[in-house]
């Protein structure tokens, strides 16, 4: 801990970012970050029955929101500090955001990663110029590592959230969302360690006190509630939103949280799942399960946003790409729009052409079809066919299972676990 850090942490800690810090991390940033859009959107104010704007940090260079914070950092640091470089530890977003400005600064950075890291993330972490050590089975491990490495080789450690500079560079969001939709009343923000909530909230608050501030946490990982609440509950588990599954809370942020924030919500992966399909089907804006989390909550919790005009932000887009399919067929699923069926036939020629033909004609369309004769205790002259079915929604699924009975086929729908 530096000497100005220590000085921080002796006076109020909801005093160490102010609108005027803020307002310096803008003009710092002006030209090296992304002014990003903010739009409301006509459709997902529809959906989800509340007025919604949109902030589109996914649109960032890194695609997250996190190099606000980093170039703010690294622009502060002395020549010195500079020369001797950087260490930051992330296995995401606070990576990619400290390699890519360090790079750009001409500081040289090493980014501390888990050994499980995806390997993209690593390759992309290294496109951007940092020096990537993978230690440790998690973040703590990593952690403990990056503060190793800081002390061994005198480095100045990067935070990816508990960090005056940081909070202060996140905070630039807000100043960009009031000053492009000043309508909006009320702000819901993704909270994982709590910088982005910090900085916006100190901003907003600041410039509208009247202004509504709502963070939202992973239902997982809720440290930030209990915290607020003076609560235990079970911190862990494999969470969409990775982005913010951060099991503790910060020595600055916690405060800056109890002064500015009104509420904090938690939203389970159902409706993460449900805000990261529909951002991409209806914005066509590819959105992580941590960026989406500010929507998830007005998808979950409609009736405490009941009249309000709702800027979220969608803070990242990097979402692995095989996670990403699995999750929008699971949509495809919840939508009855990809439906397993199970239908008894006789074991004679001709069985199969006949279903078809009925499905065909309602214009259904079959994905995958397994006939089975032999694990079965249907009598040795009937089977079966498993087959995945593709329809428009659940009344024109409605009206094949209808066909099909009238038909005489014994149809039953299959729980995506069922497979005998």
């Amino acid at each position: 801990m530096d000497n100005n850090t220590r000085g921080l942490l002796q006076s109020d800690p909801a005093d160490t970012v102010t609108l005027d810090d803020v307002r310096a991390a803008a003009g710092r940033l002006a030209g090296h970050i992304e002014h990003t859009p903010c739009r409301r959107s006509v459709t997902l104010s529809a959906i989800a029955g509340i007025e919604t704007w949109l902030k589109f940090e996914n649109l960032q260079f890194t695609a997250s929101f996190k190099e606000r914070g980093s170039y703010n950092k690294l622009t502060s640091l002395g020549a010195a500090e500079k020369q001797r470089g950087v260490i930051a530890m992330s296995a995401g977003n606070h990576a990619q955001a400290v390699a890519y400005h360090a790079n750009q600064l001409g500081i040289p950075a090493t980014i501390v990663m888990p050994r499980n890291t995806p390997t993209v993330k690593v390759e992309n972490t290294k496109a951007h110029g940092a020096h990537v050590v993978l230690e440790g089975d998690n973040l703590t491990d990593a952690r403990a590592a990056a503060q190793a490495l800081e002390t061994e080789r005198n480095l100045t450690f990067i935070h990816p959230y508990d960090d005056p500079l940081i909070i202060a560079g996140q905070g630039t969001i807000a100043l960009e969302m009031l000053d492009d939709a000043p309508e909006i009343d009320c702000l819901v923000v993704p909270v994982g360690g709590g910088g982005l909530i910090s900085g916006i909230a100190v901003a907003a608050k600041s410039l509208r006190p009247d202004i509504e501030v709502i963070g939202v946490e992973a239902e997982m990982y809720s440290a930030m509630k209990c915290a607020l609440d003076g609560q235990q509950r079970d911190i862990g588990g494999d969470t969409l939103a990775e982005g913010i599954a951060v099991p503790g809370t910060g020595q600055f942020t916690l405060p800056l949280v109890k002064r500015y924030v009104d509420d904090l919500l938690l939203v389970d992966e159902l409706y993460l799942e449900r805000a990261v399909a529909l951002l991409l089907n209806i914005e066509k804006t590819l959105v992580e399960g941590a960026g989406a989390a500010g929507f998830a909550a007005l998808l979950a919790c409609p009736e405490r946003f009941a009249g309000k005009r709702v800027g979220t932000v969608l803070s990242g887009g990097n979402i692995d790409s095989r996670l990403l399919a699995s999750l929008l067929l699971r949509e495809l699923v919840r939508a009855n729009r990809i439906t397993r069926l199970r239908i008894t036939i006789a074991d004679v020629p001709g069985e199969l052409a006949k279903v078809s033909q009925i499905v065909a004609q309602l214009g259904g369309n079959f994905i995958e079809v397994q006939h089975q004769r032999i694990f079965t205790r249907l009598p040795a002259k009937d089977s079966y066919l498993d087959v995945t079915l593709e329809t428009r929604d659940r009344a024109h699924l409605d009206a094949i299972l209808r066909e099909l009975a009238d038909a005489h086929y014994v149809v039953r729908l299959l729980d995506a676990d069922e497979s005998s």
